[in-house]
């Protein structure tokens, strides 16, 4: 008899854990959905509960945890500002705490682990696009630091274990993503845009909104993981996921105002600090070795994440944005 593959996804009722529980699901994986629900919440994972392959654990990762897997995803930890600066000491204890939790727990069990990292190792960057070899610029003692270091430092314990225990390993830098699930009020720009302009509220730009990001769509991200985790041993990563294609603030204001035909009006507000100028994957790598990359267009993945939101407003779920 054929056992189902035992996979444990951290962070698994967040915007990214809950799309790859159930992706893994279909795949006929038993998962282990673990999340404190910090920042995850459970109506992500609602329609998964009652599956006999489905388990949900509440759990934080910066303690132990003990059980039998034969695959590991880390993706527990607040990504956007607004959720890591709220208490930066514990962002840094999941990236530093956690990564040594899961790694250990990989090693007894002999599994394989994947690391989401993120495309914030690169801070602000003077190379663009942005290829793996890149060093990075990254302020220590910034309001940004926990989460750039504290991933910087989760990348640097992951290949020691690489190095010293021979665990099989693989490291994704993830940049920014999109999609239904996404947090309400988690700060980013499309959920903050779509928001805004769903309920005709200006649409905050930072700066003069000539800065740019590259975005991902949700399912494109999830297939990439998938890819990464299954190629060869001998490939660690890191690999860059991402969407190469770059948009500046204010057209992604405009595409946003466009398709939810809206009448809000545009405020600039003054840029945060260490907030980066610029943002764009090299995928050449995860494109050559992975055969991976983004196929959803910009438009096409705002369409169903500004339904995903029209829903959560009409249910009254979200009082009012932040």
């Amino acid at each position: 008899m054929h056992l189902a593959k035992r996979v444990l996804v951290t962070g698994g009722a967040g915007f990214l854990g809950s799309h790859l529980c159930e992706k893994l699901m279909g795949q006929g994986a038993e998962v282990i959905c673990v999340d404190n629900l910090y920042t995850g919440t459970k109506r992500n994972i609602y329609h998964l509960l009652h599956k006999p392959n489905f388990e949900f654990l509440r759990h934080d990762i910066t303690f132990p945890l003990y059980l039998e897997v034969d695959e590991i995803y880390n993706l527990a930890c607040p990504a956007s500002p607004i959720h890591y600066q709220n208490d930066p000491v514990q962002t840094t204890k999941v990236n530093v705490h956690g990564a040594i939790n899961m790694l250990g727990l990989a090693k007894r069990l002999r599994a394989k682990i994947f690391q989401a990292s993120t495309s914030e190792v690169y801070g602000d960057p003077e190379v663009h696009p942005q290829p793996e070899t890149y060093r990075g610029s990254v302020n220590p003692i910034g309001l940004r630091s926990c989460y750039d270091e504290g991933k910087r430092c989760a990348e640097t314990l992951f290949f020691d274990y690489f190095r010293q225990h021979k665990l099989r390993i693989k490291v994704a830098r993830i940049f920014n993503t999109y999609g239904p699930s996404m947090h309400p009020s988690d700060g980013r720009v499309v959920s903050n845009f779509i928001l805004q302009a769903l309920q005709n509220k200006p649409l905050t730009v930072y700066g003069d909104g000539s800065q740019s990001r590259s975005f991902c769509y949700v399912d494109d991200m999830i297939d990439g993981f998938i890819c990464l985790m299954q190629s060869k041993d001998v490939f660690t990563g890191p690999v860059n996921l991402g969407n190469p294609i770059e948009f500046t603030m204010l057209e992604l204001a405009e595409q946003v105002k466009e398709l939810t035909n809206s009448k809000s009006a545009i405020k600039h507000e003054p840029l945060p600090e260490d907030d980066p100028r610029q943002r764009q994957p090299d995928i050449k790598l995860a494109r050559d070795i992975l055969g991976w990359e983004p196929k959803v267009q910009l438009r096409q993945g705002l369409e169903k994440t500004i339904i995903y939101f029209s829903d959560l407003l009409k249910a009254d779920i979200i009082k009012e944005t932040a």
